[in-house]
């Protein structure tokens, strides 16, 4: 259902990473299942990852299957923005969604995706793999995407846990944005699965992810045009995975302005 499924955010580093690490080499030695796991970190954050669907996500992106919808903090009121308006740190986002797609590249990959100012893109890829296989074979550090960029983490965790609402703020507005977020009413959009059971055993429904919206950028709530674009993608990816989940739903409510850490 998600190629990216975040562990901790500013966990006790490095014994989570190592923990993490064992568990999922026994569990491949146990089974083939658990082949295509990764441990990911990028900074302080750390995510279990399947490559071949993160690979399709960043392809995915890159093309621009679904739009990306941006609420700029830097902004009060926060403003919803998109790709399309170009600015500094949308492109920036998209140099890293490139560099991901050196690590996580798919047959056939056009060169037209690759980061640029690189005259070598398939040396790169190969030293990329290299540097990834130097660490552990299932440890991914991708802490250098953030180099040289004023985009933050919280940006990049947005989209690579799929969220269709991104909070965009750069590194010298991070104040700024935690006060904007503080002091709005928002919307929380929970995406709930129940897993398919015997008939006789009940099935309580779980949390798969959950974002925030400013509520006067999401009045409609779940009508919300992009909120129906997002609930058909994933519907359409449970259609694919309803011998494990028996329902997906999408459930919205209301958040009194309170302090927010980002």
């Amino acid at each position: 259902m998600r190629p990216v499924v975040m562990i901790d955010y500013g966990g006790k580093m490095p014994e989570l990473q190592e923990n993490l690490c064992a568990f999922l080499e026994h569990c491949r030695k146990e089974s083939t299942i658990f082949e295509q796991l990764r441990v990911m970190v990028i900074e302080d954050m750390i995510y279990l990852i399947h490559v071949k669907e993160m690979a399709e996500y960043v392809s995915s992106s890159l093309s621009s299957e679904v739009e990306l919808l941006f609420v700029d903090l830097e902004q009060d009121p926060p403003k919803m923005r998109t790709l399309d308006d170009k600015s500094l740190l949308g492109m920036q986002l998209i140099s890293i969604q490139k560099l991901f797609s050196l690590y996580f590249p798919l047959e056939g990959m056009r060169n037209d995706l690759l980061p640029p100012d690189r005259a070598e893109p398939m040396a790169d890829s190969k030293s990329l793999s290299e540097q990834i296989g130097s660490q552990s074979s299932v440890l991914m550090d991708l802490s250098s995407c953030m180099h040289d960029t004023e985009v933050t983490v919280p940006t990049v965790n947005g989209w690579l846990l799929g969220y269709p609402i991104v909070y965009l703020f750069s590194k010298d507005h991070i104040e700024d944005a935690i006060y904007n977020l503080s002091t709005k009413f928002l919307r929380i959009y929970k995406i709930l699965v129940s897993r398919t059971s015997a008939p006789n055993k009940g099935s309580q429904p779980e949390e798969l992810m959950s974002f925030s919206v400013p509520y006067e950028l999401s009045m409609r709530g779940r009508n919300e045009a992009w909120a129906e674009t997002f609930l058909a993608c994933l519907q359409s990816k449970w259609g694919r995975c309803k011998q494990t989940w028996s329902s997906l739903e999408m459930e919205v409510s209301e958040c009194y302005p309170q302090a927010i850490a980002l």
